[in-house]
């Protein structure tokens, strides 16, 4: 079981060194196509009055012209950037980034994208939203944090619960838990007991089926949020496993608690499914 291809979004406004190292680092191990995307889109000017019509389409085009040069010098220092060393493809489009990047999600094994502002991440015309992200696209996501360039395999921690949405993930991080230094398998619970020490030593025995030698813990606490952030500092972990659990609710996005701490904490690296 491997990636074999891989889609990384790459910020308009970037810079877009550190992600795309990362990106090259996994494609090389696991000698996978490595597609570089960037979309973006230019809003519409408002103008109240008729006479402002042409000088607002005159604006709304200008944007869009610089959006096109953008994705031209992007596409240019991406290839910069791999040189060749990997099989690469770049696909860029003037749409929402959410939209087009959750349609382009069809073609790849796993998506890596940047998330500098957690999971509000600001200007929609122009950046991914990740938990929006995660929810639709029916792949992987990889989440990077700030500053890192090489691929987040030293130790790996999964912040299991037994949902769907965890065994997802679990799932389909097995290719980057083969490559990991070591995986703690973590679960926090209120009251643990052993029906809880028996599904987690599950998923280690799932994982020692492909080759991947995982410890456990089970963290008792009723804050599941917080203690599992304090874990993961104290671990030093390099990548978190996770589930994703959240809805849409009137044009918003809803996320359970410890999603929308994953997705708010930029220091780390993070892989969710949904």
């Amino acid at each position: 079981m491997s990636y074999k291809s891989i889609l990384l979004n790459v910020d308009i406004d970037g810079p877009i060194g550190p992600i795309t190292r990362i990106a090259i680092d996994l494609a090389k191990r696991c000698e996978a196509r490595l597609i570089g995307f960037c979309a973006a889109d230019a809003p519409l000017p408002v103008t109240m009055a008729p006479e402002g019509a042409a000088i607002a389409a005159e604006v709304w085009q200008q944007l869009k012209d610089d959006i096109q040069k953008r994705f031209k010098d992007l596409h240019a220092e991406f290839d910069s950037l791999v040189a060749g060393s990997v099989a690469t493809e770049w696909r860029n489009t003037l749409d929402n980034p959410d939209h087009a990047l959750v349609t382009t999600a069809r073609i790849a094994d796993l998506i890596i994208t940047g998330a500098s502002e957690g999971a509000s991440t600001g200007d929609s015309y122009r950046t991914v939203d990740p938990g929006s992200l995660v929810l639709r696209a029916g792949r992987p996501l990889l989440i990077a944090s700030g500053g890192a360039e090489h691929a987040p395999t030293g130790r790996i921690v999964v912040a299991w619960k037994d949902t769907r949405e965890a065994r997802r993930a679990v799932a389909d991080a097995v290719p980057l838990m083969a490559m990991a230094n070591e995986v703690i398998v973590v679960m926090v619970a209120s009251e643990p007991d052993d029906r809880i020490s028996a599904g987690i030593e599950d998923v280690a025995t799932f994982l020692a089926t492909h080759g991947i030698t995982a410890r456990t813990e089970v963290l008792k606490a009723d804050d599941e949020s917080n203690r599992l952030i304090d874990f993961l500092s104290s671990a030093n972990a390099d990548l978190i496993v996770s589930g994703a659990y959240g809805h849409s609710r009137i044009r918003e996005w809803v996320f359970g608690g410890v999603t929308r701490s994953l997705l708010d904490d930029v220091r780390i690296c993070r892989f969710m499914s949904s």
